[in-house]
């Protein structure tokens, strides 16, 4: 995957509760045989008015917001269904980071597997992020993996985000999950080594099993 060290880049305020993957990938863009084109269908029913032509007063569609890579978005961002299709839709419009105070569970871990950053941070901090960005003009922010860090484009405010160990070094390695496990190759094997020797009763138990069916 591609590696995510540091960004600048215009960050699009969407402070909306609750967003789930439906909302962020409608259900009748899913019936492709492969990933191409799920950048149409990104938040398709906000950035579209009922008749299907584009919706002005949507962040998205303002002018200056054309190269947006970061969302500032509300908390529980990406809750709902497990579909994939909605990382693969950020990304491919050119999102690199989401900045919320908390995502849907499956959506995170989904965030990680495909080289997208998911930053949380807290309450206080989200809501001074989106006190200083604007849905009318063009703001940017720095993100810093390596530091946890996301700062205003003058350097004065600097806001803390959690991210865990292993998916910070995903990120700056550009490791998807298999190429993360597979670091820790020798300490697997080590463990099972040692789990052999201390529970001998127990090793190849799937081995045996699928020899018996």
């Amino acid at each position: 995957m591609e590696k995510l060290i540091s960004l600048t880049a215009v960050a699009a305020p969407i402070n909306v509760d609750n967003m789930d993957t439906d909302q962020l990938m409608p259900k009748q863009f899913l019936r492709g045989i492969d990933k191409s084109g799920l950048d149409k269908g990104l938040l398709y029913n906000l950035r579209h008015l009922p008749n299907g032509s584009t919706n002005p007063e949507f962040v998205l569609n303002k002018p200056g917001f054309e190269n947006t890579q970061i969302i500032m978005a509300g908390p529980n961002f990406g809750c709902g269904s497990s579909r994939e299709h909605a990382v693969w839709g950020l990304m491919q419009y050119g999102i690199r980071v989401v900045i919320a105070t908390g995502f849907g569970e499956i959506f995170y871990s989904n965030c990680f597997n495909n080289g997208l950053l998911a930053a949380k941070v807290t309450s206080d901090d989200a809501q001074e992020i989106f006190e200083y960005l604007s849905d009318n003009h063009a703001v940017k922010l720095t993100v810093d993996v390596e530091k946890a860090q996301i700062r205003s484009e003058d350097d004065s405010k600097v806001w803390s985000f959690f991210i865990a160990q292993r998916h910070q070094t995903m990120l700056l390695e550009g490791l998807d999950m298999l190429e993360a496990t597979m670091k820790d190759i020798d300490l697997i094997k080590r463990f099972k080594t040692e789990h052999e020797k201390a529970f001998p009763w127990m090793s190849n138990l799937a081995g045996q099993y699928t020899r018996n069916r």
